[in-house]
């Protein structure tokens, strides 16, 4: 996991028991220089200056985040590297190189489409931005540098471009004719067309592409053409437009726009087809040439413009905390010997190393004291000092080759009162029973006894005196 860095734009932020981390961010300004690929058919060399913003403090399993602002510093600008009448596509990548807690690499990036259609040299766009980011799975101090060098990929668009005979691009030898002002029913591209009669006179025209098509007419007074690509025998090495694929003469005559030989699966780049009469006093012509270019993979490495840094950004350090590497440990026990009263109430404990100040939870001490007591105890035993940690980080600003400087603070608050008193035995807090005293369930029998008699004697009164009564009346 990692993160990029490129020039300090100055923040300080703290980090205490009551904030949560991951809030605070830096940006850097680094500067490239481009040249080779599309930094060649643009400028020459092409200067960038880009932004880049890097979180500095984080929790574990929070994403690691890198945002890279691209623009152009000054004038020069990439440039198409030919004619792409769809357009095409710009790729950046970066790098972010990653030291500390642990060694990684992120590699940021981003794409723009450029619209179409683009004449050589015209100025191509770039991405907003480029983007990466790493997953932290651990607490940790890590620093994040820029990559020393970014690449500046063009990717054209699918096409297919139709090349009249008439392009001055075209080149003839002699004893070519240039035929304009066809009939319409003829059918050639754009109503004009090349032809010569003469034996080995040869047309030649390098393209850039995946593919080439031979567009002319069909008609039986035409004669065969010999085609080579890159100056070796194309597949077919011949082509007779007079002729049907099974060898019969055609029944066609000036039929124009037809496309007789084809070949595709070119690597894209930069190939040049010749074609060559064959035949004295048989005609052979050109009407155009059809252009391929097929999607592609991979951005053809001769457009790549490689960029290599021009100052010197420094670095950031990014703190991520929150995590289990460094648990807390039990504070040690500092509270007297209570062995006249026992003891079981819990001790709050804070580790020296603790990544999240002012998150203790209560724990059990250690070694709690279990000693009976012959008599109970009322007075609270002095509670265990409770520390916290403040962690103070100054992110110092760069802007020139000097290093970072980071410094943290550790400042150690001790509270004058307790802050966790012992409960005698019975309270709330304890858990425990209530002690007894032992001649308490005699006295309650002897008592509920003695109640029992009286009432029973109280009965027999009355009823020797109802009986007196009644003797009287009789």
């Amino acid at each position: 996991m990692a993160a990029l860095a490129l020039g300090l734009a100055g923040t300080a932020f703290v980090v205490g028991p009551s904030m949560t981390a991951g809030a605070a961010t830096a940006t850097l300004v680094v500067d490239y220089t481009c040249n080779n690929g599309i930094a060649g058919t643009g400028s020459g060399t092409v200067n960038l200056r880009t932004r880049l913003t890097v979180p500095t403090t984080l929790n574990v399993g929070d994403p690691l985040n890198v945002e890279w602002k691209l623009n152009y510093k000054d004038a020069t600008r990439f440039g198409s590297p030919a004619y792409m009448p769809n357009g095409g596509r710009i790729d950046v990548i970066g790098r972010a190189n990653i030291s500390g807690g642990w060694d990684g690499q992120l590699q940021p990036k981003g794409t723009v489409e450029q619209a179409g259609p683009l004449d050589k040299g015209v100025p191509l766009d770039l991405p907003v931005g480029i983007s990466d980011f790493g997953h932290t799975d651990r607490a940790g101090t890590v620093t994040v540098r820029p990559g020393k060098t970014l690449f500046v990929d063009f990717r054209p668009a699918a096409s297919e471009v139709m090349v009249n005979d008439d392009d001055p691009t075209i080149t003839y030898s002699a004893g070519w004719e240039d035929l304009n002002d066809r009939p319409s029913e003829d059918n050639d591209y754009h109503l004009d067309l090349h032809r010569t009669t003469d034996k080995d006179a040869w047309a030649s025209y390098t393209f850039t592409g995946t593919g080439i098509e031979y567009v002319a007419q069909k008609d039986r007074d035409a004669g065969p053409i010999d085609i080579a690509i890159d100056g070796q025998p194309a597949t077919p090495p011949r082509v007779d437009p007079s002729r049907n694929p099974d060898g019969t003469l055609v029944n066609d005559a000036h039929k124009g726009g037809e496309t007789l030989w084809k070949f595709h699966g070119l690597k894209y780049g930069q190939h040049t087809i010749t074609i060559k009469n064959v035949q004295d006093a048989k005609a052979g012509q050109l009407d155009a040439f059809r252009v391929i270019t097929r999607d592609l993979v991979n951005p053809p490495k001769e457009y790549r413009a490689e960029c290599t840094l021009a100052n010197a950004p420094g670095a950031i350090q990014v703190e991520i905390g929150g995590g289990d590497d460094n648990p807390a440990s039990p504070s040690p026990d500092t509270s007297p010997d209570t062995s006249a009263s026992p003891s079981t109430s819990p001790t709050p404990s804070a580790s020296p190393t603790d990544e999240n100040p002012g998150e203790e939870s209560l724990s059990p001490s250690p070694s709690p004291s279990a000693t009976p007591s012959p008599s109970p105890s009322a007075s609270p035993s002095p509670a265990a000092v409770q520390t916290q940690h403040y962690i103070v980080t100054a992110v110092v600003t760069q802007g020139s080759p000097s290093p970072t400087a980071t410094r943290t603070v550790t400042l150690t608050a001790t509270p004058s009162v307790a802050q966790v008193a012992i409960t005698p035995q019975g309270g709330a807090q304890t858990g425990e029973a209530p002690e007894r005293v032992s001649f308490s369930g005699m006295l309650l029998i002897g008592s509920g006894g003695a109640l029992l008699l009286i009432g029973m004697l109280s009965g027999v009164a009355m009823l020797r005196r109802r009986a007196a009564h009644s003797g009287e009346r009789g």
